[in-house]
C-alpha cells in the first residue's frame, strides 16, 4: 500500500477543508445592495455564488446572509427577516399579532412572548425595582416599563393609527386598536363560532364553556371566572369605595355606579327610547318604560 499517497490525500483533504472554514469566517459579508444568485460551482461541495461579486458559499443560507436578502416577511406588517437566526426573529415578532406566550412563570400565573421577559419578570420576585419615577413614588423593575409609566405625566402617545386620529401611549395598545378598523378577530374559540380581537377576552369567553371560576375570594366561599367580579366582590368586605363623586361626598365601590350618579348632576340622559322622544339617565329604567309600548308587563 502507497502511505505517501494516503498521506498526500489527507492533507488534500485538511486543506479543503481549512478552505472552505475560512470561506465561511472571511467571507460572510453584507453588501450594501443586495444582489442574488445561486450558480453551482463544480468543487469539493456543490457552493453557491454571489452574482455582484466572485465568492462563493457553501450554503444558500450564507448567500442569502452575504447578499442582506430578506426573504422572510411577516404577514401583517411590512417587516422581513434574513435566513437563520432572524427565520426565528420573525416568529418571536408575529408574537405580538398572534399573542403566543410559550414562557411561563413558575411562579405566577403569567406567561411571556420572550424568555427574556420571562427571565426579567422573575427577577420581581425579589421585590427588587431599581427604576423609580421623577414625578411620582412609583417605581419599576424594568426600564421600559418606568418610560411607559412616565407617558401618564407627559401625556405622550408616540404610536399613531394610520386610519384615524387616535394615539396610544403603547405599542401593544394601538396593535388591539387596529383591529376594529380591519375587523380581525384572531382568537376563535373551538367550542362555538365566536372570535375575539384579544386572547384575554378568548380566555374569559372559553369559561362560559368550562364553568372555570379560578378567582376565588380569601373571605368567604365564592369564586369568580373574571379577575374584575372578584375585585369588585371583595369591596363587600373591606367597605372599600375608591369612586368618588367630585360635584358631592357620595363615594362608590364601581365605576359604573358613579357614572349613574354623576347624571343625577349634569341631567345627562343617553338612553333614548326608539318609539317616542323619551329619554333616561338609566338603561333599566328606558327598558321599564320600553314596555309601555310593547304592552309587556314587568316581572
Amino acid at each position: 500500500m502507497d502511505r505517501s499517497s494516503d498521506a498526500d490525500d489527507t492533507h488534500c483533504s485538511m486543506e479543503v477543508k481549512a478552505d472552505i472554514d475560512m470561506m465561511i469566517k472571511e467571507e460572510i459579508e453584507v453588501h450594501e445592495e443586495p444582489v442574488l444568485s445561486q450558480e453551482v460551482k463544480v468543487s469539493v461541495k456543490q457552493e453557491w455564488e454571489c452574482k455582484q461579486c466572485d465568492k462563493s458559499f457553501p450554503s444558500d443560507s450564507l448567500l442569502i446572509i452575504h447578499s442582506g436578502d430578506k426573504p422572510y416577511h411577516c404577514n401583517q406588517c411590512d417587516k422581513a427577516f434574513s435566513h437563520s437566526a432572524q427565520k426565528s426573529n420573525r416568529k418571536v415578532h408575529q408574537r405580538i399579532y398572534s399573542g403566543d406566550k410559550p414562557y411561563p412563570c413558575s411562579k405566577f400565573d403569567k406567561t411571556f412572548s420572550l424568555k427574556d421577559s420571562l427571565i426579567v419578570h422573575q427577577m420581581t420576585h425579589n421585590g427588587d425595582k431599581p427604576y423609580q419615577c421623577k414625578q411620582c413614588e412609583k417605581a419599576f423593575s424594568r426600564i421600559d416599563k418606568l418610560i411607559i409609566h412616565q407617558r401618564t405625566h407627559t401625556g405622550e402617545k408616540p404610536y399613531e393609527c394610520n386610519e384615524c386620529d387616535k394615539a396610544f401611549s403603547q405599542k401593544r395598545s394601538l396593535i388591539k386598536h387596529q383591529r376594529t378598523h380591519t375587523g380581525m378577530k384572531p382568537y376563535q374559540c373551538h367550542q362555538c363560532n365566536k372570535a375575539f380581537l384579544e386572547k384575554s377576552s378568548l380566555i374569559r369567553h372559553q369559561r362560559t364553556h368550562t364553568g372555570e371560576k379560578p378567582y376565588q375570594c380569601n373571605q368567604c366561599d365564592k369564586a369568580f371566572s373574571q379577575k374584575s367580579s372578584l375585585t369588585k366582590h371583595q369591596r363587600i368586605h373591606t367597605g372599600e369605595k375608591p369612586y368618588q363623586c367630585n360635584q358631592c361626598d357620595k363615594d362608590f365601590s364601581e365605576k359604573s355606579s358613579l357614572l349613574k350618579h354623576e347624571r343625577t348632576h349634569t341631567g345627562e340622559k343617553p338612553y333614548h327610547c326608539n318609539q317616542c322622544d323619551e329619554s333616561f339617565s338609566r338603561k333599566g329604567t328606558l327598558k321599564q318604560h320600553q314596555r309601555t309600548h310593547t304592552g309587556e308587563k314587568s316581572h
